[in-house]
């Protein structure tokens, strides 16, 4: 940042002027005083008062003519209130039938579902337990204040210029640097840079999947990856799970030549936790090419490693043609919407071309506040610093949930990424507990959410990184509440546990 504008004076004449002009103290027309009246009064040098104007003449607020002064600049005016009053009736009125023009992907089942078990929390003290997350006072705010600033005192408006479609040269460069510390062999050149690892997954949706064509999925999957499968026409197939991975017996009935890809998050899974094996990730390989069926690995929670132990090897690792795709959301800061793929040959120019239609390039700005917090190292100390602490909140909310949730709810201890999957009994309805949840004043998310079966396996998934420890603890209690309430209202078999109840064995 230039420093002069780090000068208190200088501030205050700006932002004073900028204020007056918004509140129409300063009408259009208002002569300022002159730079060595107004020097004088705040007993500062004029060269300062004459550096505000000079910014503020550039910014548009005013302009100067040598002799006369420095004058207020009309600025666009808001229409009149009857103006806006007759554009809203206008609006109103439309009759156009938008029922019978709205295409079949906007009314996919999977997006209503969605939007059915939004919540709105403003003004209530309810505890997040299906936020993904991190809580804000993880979030390195002041580090990455420090970035941009950087950039934009040795960028200045090129930062703000459009970025290239594949990224920028030295995000790229830190992002394939730590690609190759993670054991994921990448150059620079393999990087595609998108908008979230959300866009990568809708390019790849849209340059493989013709409409009716299949994708097969865990049976519990990322509902965002449900939904852009749908809206890009794909039948979604469920694929059981047998603790290891997907079902190999399960794969080969299904390899058939309508299915295009596998969708996997081998790592810390959303949202069951689960990891795949290592056995297991060399039999996806040799199954993708005995079937000529892609796989498609999402690493969304890249690095997010809870007790130091060793993750197998990725898929893309393994195979060259696996899709590889990930995000800085997770781990760093969901607003900067900064993911990537890493893509065979073949379909990388695909990709490519289909983003530069979509979004002409991810924010150049972002991406250089990015790279230059990689490249001072401000990345790996903060892992350092957050992971020991998603640690504490994994097992705080354990703790806390085997003390609140009756014994027929299991789980596995998840060692990467930041949920916990909560099986109930076959006879507890996971919506019902959301609903009640909800009411006592803590928000978990259904297994309905993520299921592409017509039955959703009763489950409940709640996440421990956007809530601190001691709030993680009361969220335990409040959902232990909400589950006695829903089974209060169950009927009972003899021996006084909820009829048809089946404990899960995890």
């Amino acid at each position: 940042m230039d420093p002069r504008r780090e000068d208190p004076i200088y501030r205050q004449i700006f932002d004073q002027v900028v204020e007056r002009i918004q509140t129409h103290a300063f009408p259009p027309g208002y002569k300022l005083p002159p730079t060595r009246v107004l020097a004088r009064t705040l007993s500062t040098h004029r060269n300062t008062v004459a550096r505000a104007y000079a910014d503020l003449e550039a910014a548009g607020f005013v302009s100067s003519t040598v002799g006369r002064g420095t004058f207020v600049e009309r600025q666009a005016e808001a229409p009149a209130e009857s103006q806006v009053a007759r554009a809203r009736t206008s609006l109103e009125a439309s009759m156009l039938p938008w029922a019978s023009l709205l295409s079949r992907a906007s009314r996919i089942e999977s997006l209503n579902r969605a939007e059915r078990l939004a919540r709105y929390v403003e003004g209530r003290d309810v505890i997040n337990l299906s936020r993904m997350q991190p809580s804000l006072d993880l979030m390195p705010d002041d580090l990455m204040q420090r970035c941009i600033e950087r950039v934009m005192n040795d960028m200045g408006a090129r930062a703000m210029s459009y970025a290239p479609p594949d990224g920028v040269r030295r995000l790229r460069e830190q992002i394939a640097h730590d690609l190759n510390l993670r054991g994921v062999p990448a150059t620079l050149d393999d990087i595609l840079v998108t908008t979230g690892s959300q866009q990568a997954l809708d390019l790849i949706a849209r340059a493989l999947v013709n409409p009716g064509e299949a994708v097969l999925v865990d049976s519990n999957t990322y509902s965002g990856a449900v939904d852009l499968f749908s809206v890009a026409g794909a039948r979604l197939i469920g694929v059981p799970n047998d603790g290891q991975g997907p079902d190999l017996l399960a794969l080969e009935r299904f390899a058939r030549s309508d299915v295009k890809a596998l969708y996997l998050m081998p790592n810390g899974h959303n949202p069951t936790g689960m990891t795949i094996s290592a056995e297991r990730r060399h039999k996806l390989v040799r199954w993708s090419h005995a079937t000529g069926i892609a796989l498609i690995e999402d690493d969304f929670g890249a690095g997010l490693s809870l007790d130091g132990q060793p993750l197998p090897p990725s898929l893309r690792a393994l195979d060259g043609d696996v899709i590889h795709l990930s995000t800085f959301s997770k781990r760093l800061i969901p607003a900067l919407r900064i993911g990537f793929v890493v893509c065979p040959r073949p379909i990388r120019n695909v990709l490519r071309s289909l983003k530069r239609v979509t979004d002409l390039g991810t924010s150049a700005l972002l991406q250089h506040a990015l790279a230059e917090f990689m490249e001072r190292g401000y990345l790996r100390a903060h892992m350092n610093r957050v992971l020991p602490e998603y640690q504490t909140r994994r097992n705080v909310l354990e703790a806390a949930l085997r003390k609140a949730l009756p014994p027929e709810v299991r789980w596995n201890t998840p060692y990467h990424g930041v949920v916990l999957w909560l099986r109930l009994p076959r006879s507890v309805d996971p919506d019902r507990v959301t609903e009640e949840a909800f009411r006592h004043g803590v928000q978990v998310t259904p297994s309905s959410l993520y299921s592409v079966e017509a039955e959703a396996e009763p489950a409940l998934r709640v996440t421990f990184c956007a809530e601190p420890p001691d709030r993680l603890a009361e969220g335990a209690r409040r959902l232990g509440k909400a589950f006695k309430a829903v089974m209060a209202q169950m009927p009972r078999s003899a021996d006084g546990r909820p009829a048809d109840a089946v404990v899960e064995v995890v």
